[in-house]
């Protein structure tokens, strides 16, 4: 499987980077990004921001900062591995308490909550997808954007996002992880600035996951650094990501 697109918009939010030139400064010498701090979201009016957590504050705030402003129908795709995982763990120990579960915390934890939100926010029309493919979920992402962008659509909205995992999970995890989101507005494209996907199943990879870095980080580090290549290993299958520019 191969597929080609171009990056048309971007942006990107962690804790203690957020501009453009803070992201393409962090990604020539990256650090696992850490705090406590939150987007403004000040796109959004008070009572509605309220009801939203911390992740999706994160994933809705890249969202506008990328988004056409002329364009109410753009397909979306949000991407997590783990989504609300802190808001799920919450839900669980309520029903191991016994104690009655809040409607809205069910609500805004299922793994589609805040493309929702952000898509009755902004009264968007378009197709929204929510997704997690495991460690290959921002790759899962870009073969969704290829599926719509081949059904006919101009451009495609793709948000991946994740936060730091709870401590009772501490023994599952099989990366560093860290709260984070980047936004990407993709095309169609196979020119001198499009990047490459493919997928093969058994084909041995040349480089080591980061140590430093969770892999959907690690994709934006590698698409800001200018490297031509990034390759990736996810269970069966390995992914190789390739700027042709």
């Amino acid at each position: 499987m191969n597929i080609d697109f171009v990056v048309n918009r971007w942006a990107a939010w962690a804790p203690g980077v957020q501009t453009q030139a803070q992201w393409q400064a962090w990604a020539q010498a990256p650090w696992l990004p850490v705090g406590d701090d939150s987007p403004a979201l000040s796109e959004v009016a008070p009572m509605q921001r309220r009801r939203i957590e911390r992740l999706g504050r994160m994933a809705i705030q890249t969202a506008y900062w990328c988004q056409s402003a002329a364009r109410d129908d753009l397909p979306m795709i949000f991407a997590s591995r783990h989504g609300d995982v802190a808001g799920s763990l919450r839900l669980l120990e309520s029903l191991v308490s016994e104690q009655a579960l809040s409607p809205t915390g069910f609500g805004l934890s299922v793994h589609n909550a805040i493309a929702a939100l952000y898509s009755i926010i902004e009264n968007r029309t378009g197709n929204y997808l929510a997704v997690a493919g495991g460690a290959a979920t921002p790759e899962v992402a870009m073969v969704e954007a290829a599926g719509l962008l081949a059904d006919g659509a101009d451009e495609v909205m793709v948000v991946c996002y994740d936060a730091s995992l709870p401590d009772l999970y501490a023994d599952f995890a099989e990366e560093p992880s860290a709260f984070h989101a980047w936004c990407w507005q993709v095309a169609a494209g196979d020119g001198s600035d499009a990047i490459g996907l493919s997928c093969g199943a058994g084909q041995a990879s040349t480089e080591a996951p980061s140590a430093l870095l969770p892999h959907n980080l690690d994709v934006l580090r590698w698409w800001l650094s200018g490297d031509r290549l990034l390759q990736a290993r996810a269970d069966a299958s390995h992914w190789q990501w390739q700027r042709h520019g």
